[in-house]
């Protein structure tokens, strides 16, 4: 929520200042007013007509007196606008509520509301309010909506004060404004037995040395406390002090989504881009893999990831994992295209981490960055690759047989060196490739299970 108040301060200024302002603030009612009134003067002193006159100087001096009466009412008003939700997804609807409350102890006379909002979220709001009582308060609210992600501020809201003859208007600003993020379009996967689990933590987990601080499987030094049955006997011989064990703990199953954002790599451009795919196929996955528990980061070819995240990622399935989630999905909304031309960096970073799933959603692949992503495989626990080549996107599979050869023989190399590649057609399922994943996953297992037998 944020507020701002239209005080005291905004409305003593200068006499010269004021004049220039009121005069500045005449509608084209007053405009007009003041134009005839002038003519009509100059006629009556060329025709000698005193009554001319006196009607003359009446329409020129009405709009000078509303202009200086209501430059010189001094309302003091607190807006604050709030956001129901503050995230949403793209095509989504939000909306903005406004309250206006008078802590002046005049009424004040009628009020044009209007809020600054961005082209892409829809016209521009605006509302009328009558004479609002001293200590009262007045409630609005509108509808945003946007197809396309991003971070988008909203306000500062204006007031704008006319006179009840519509002779002048002045503009008042507040200093506040909100900013609404509208994030990539989650959608929801099946859940599928994936490679790269652990053992140990229920069905899928295995069991680690624990970091630094925890209990592992090298023997240490006895501590006031510890049970007397971890006593490691042949290490308590060797050191010549009490020993004990430690114990085994459990590791958390981690997940490292892969984003491909080279510009060159996407053609398109849109809400219905393959490049918008991507971005929402990786926000799917993320939110996912966290509400299965898994350890989650989030990397970009750049070798960058979400700020704030830690070595393994964010640890699901725990009172954090929403915070992690947001976090991501913020990261998601503002990220673009990079100027990079390989996959390199993102290479190095998976070189030297741990094993895991990875699952990557690549753009256009040549053949030196198809060789660069297959030896991303060597030390994942399991791979899945997402390939969207952008010509099938911008035109139709027949009419580019050239392009779909390439796109093939790309993915046979990501096949070769153990990757699950599946292409993405124009308007794919993130769900129903999910599903077709976990299917060849589990084929070429068993394949490989029947080979060796």
């Amino acid at each position: 929520m944020t507020t701002g108040g239209l005080g005291r301060a905004e409305a003593d200024r200068g006499d010269k200042g004021g004049v220039r302002t009121a005069l500045a603030g005449l509608t084209t009612r007053g405009r007009s007013f003041f134009a005839a009134g002038i003519a009509a003067a100059i006629c009556a002193y060329v025709l000698g007509q005193s009554d001319l006159l006196r009607v003359g100087l009446l329409l020129a001096v009405l709009p000078l007196i509303c202009a200086t009466v209501l430059y010189r009412t001094r309302y003091r008003v607190a807006g604050s606008r709030r956001l129901s939700p503050a995230r949403v997804p793209a095509g989504s609807e939000a909306r903005v509520h406004l309250r206006m409350d008078n802590v002046s102890r005049l009424p004040t006379g009628l009020l044009m509301l209007q809020d600054r909002v961005p082209y892409v979220l829809g016209p521009r709001p605006r509302f009328v309010l009558d004479r609002v009582e001293p200590g009262g308060r007045r409630e609005v609210s509108y509808r945003v909506r946007s197809d396309l992600r991003g971070r988008y501020p909203l306000g500062p809201l204006q007031l704008r004060l006319t006179d009840p003859f519509g002779m002048c208007e002045l503009t008042r600003s507040f200093s506040t404004y909100d900013t609404l993020t509208v994030i990539p379009r989650v959608e929801p996967l099946p859940p599928v037995r994936l490679s790269g689990e652990a053992k140990g933590y229920g069905e899928g987990r295995q069991r680690s040395l624990a970091l630094a601080g925890e209990d592992d499987l090298i023997p240490r030094g006895y501590r006031y406390g510890d049970d007397l049955r971890r006593v490691h006997w042949r290490s308590t011989a060797r050191y010549g002090e009490l020993m004990v064990r430690r114990e085994e703990q459990p590791q958390r199953s981690r997940c490292t989504v892969l984003l491909d954002t080279r510009g060159l790599a996407f053609q398109s451009a849109g809400p219905d881009s393959a490049f918008e795919w991507a971005v929402a196929g990786a926000a799917s996955v993320l939110v996912h893999m966290l509400e299965r528990g898994f350890s989650v980061r989030l990397l970009t070819d750049t070798g960058n990831s979400v700020p704030g995240e830690g070595a393994d990622g964010f640890a699901g399935a725990n009172q954090e994992s929403a915070d992690a989630a947001g976090m991501m999905m913020d990261t998601l909304a503002v990220i673009d295209h990079s100027d990079g031309t390989g996959l390199s960096r993102a290479y190095d970073v998976l070189r030297s981490g741990t094993e895991g799933l990875l699952v990557a959603f690549f753009g256009d692949l040549d053949e030196e960055q198809a060789a660069v992503a297959a030896k991303m495989r060597q030390r994942s626990g399991g791979a899945v690759a997402f390939v969207l080549d952008s010509d099938t996107w911008v035109r139709e599979p027949s009419d580019v047989p050239g392009p779909l050869d390439r796109s093939e023989e790309r993915l046979r190399m990501l096949r070769e060196a153990g990757w699950t590649a599946l292409s993405v057609p124009r308007g794919a399922s993130l769900s129903d490739l999910w599903r077709q994943a976990d299917r060849e996953r589990t084929g070429v297992a068993v394949a490989g299970r029947g080979d060796g037998s």
